[in-house]
């Protein structure tokens, strides 16, 4: 079992990134890209979390602006999936994202800081897990 670290990307997002030794992308052969030429090991980055309001009026910040929020990630390239689900408790929503690439979420956490829904939410807790996964 891994022990979570805390990290930040930038300062919207504060998430946790599991530490595994070694390093599945460095233990794992190389694949062959299609020139038949060896490659980088193809990843996806998966982040799994909460969102957590400490009232209702950051819940309302978040219903009022996860719909295009949510419609412009999917749109993304190298989004492979976004899903944000309200649960039970009305301050708590779950967060899975899939993205293709490195680059692909970077791409996306960039934009995400620029965005209406970053500037509106930028002090509602997040409590995430991102890892790379070998494809």
């Amino acid at each position: 079992m891994t022990t979570p670290r805390l990290i930040s990307l930038d300062v919207t997002y504060l998430v946790t990134e599991a530490l595994q030794l070694p390093d599945p992308e460095r233990s794992r052969p190389a694949r062959e890209r299609s020139d038949g030429e060896p490659g980088v090991p193809a990843v996806e980055i998966r982040l799994t979390g909460k969102l957590v309001c400490r009232n209702a009026a950051e819940a309302a910040i978040v219903a009022a602006h996860l719909p295009e929020h949510i419609e412009l990630t999917r749109a993304e390239r190298g989004c492979l999936s976004f899903e944000v689900a309200a649960t039970d408790d009305p301050f708590v929503w779950t967060v899975e994202e899939r993205f293709a690439s490195d680059d692909a979420f970077a791409t996306h956490q960039a934009r995400v800081t620029g965005s209406e829904w970053g500037r509106s939410t930028a002090g509602i807790e997040r409590q995430y897990e991102i890892r790379r996964v070998a494809r």
